[in-house]
């Protein structure tokens, strides 16, 4: 993609982000949490032949769908450099399989690939519940606008 297709598609990204009436931060820790309490105990490793989807939860934290219905939350070393707004990720993998400690997020050839610190399976049921219910909202009918006497 050039350079002048990205900055195109950044700015819709950031107006289309200001056009939305819940703040960013909000919106992002409503992500996190949500895939917070979707995720199990964490696991030392998961395998791994395919990257189906992925989802950035700041610049610590990555989701990757090895499946539509297999998911992974994994927790990163520090922040990890342009895990925002990278187009693509890679990991690594051994035979197939991804290890916390010794596996990375990559998220460009020029930024320091980021360690993975942690590895916890997500319940992708679980989590679709979840956001349904932050997506509800209370709508209220508005009043009639009273009729003026002229």
């Amino acid at each position: 993609m050039s350079m002048f297709r990205s900055c195109i598609v950044f700015a819709l990204v950031a107006v289309l982000a200001a056009c939305s009436s819940v703040p960013l931060a909000q919106r992002e820790q409503q992500r996190q949490e949500a895939y917070a309490s979707a995720a199990g105990t964490p696991v030392r490793s998961f395998h791994f032949f395919t990257l189906w989807s992925w989802e950035p939860l700041g610049d610590s934290q990555v989701v990757v769908y090895t499946r539509p219905s297999e998911a992974w939350l994994l927790d990163l070393d520090g922040p990890c450099q342009n895990l925002r707004f990278t187009q693509a990720i890679g990991l690594t993998s051994s035979s197939g399989t991804v290890f916390t400690r010794f596996d990375k997020v990559l998220t460009g050839r020029s930024y320091m690939p980021c360690m993975i610190t942690q590895i916890r399976p997500v319940d992708v049921k679980q989590l679709r519940v979840t956001q349904e219910a932050q997506r509800k909202i209370d709508a209220e009918p508005r009043e009639a606008p009273a009729a003026a006497d002229h």
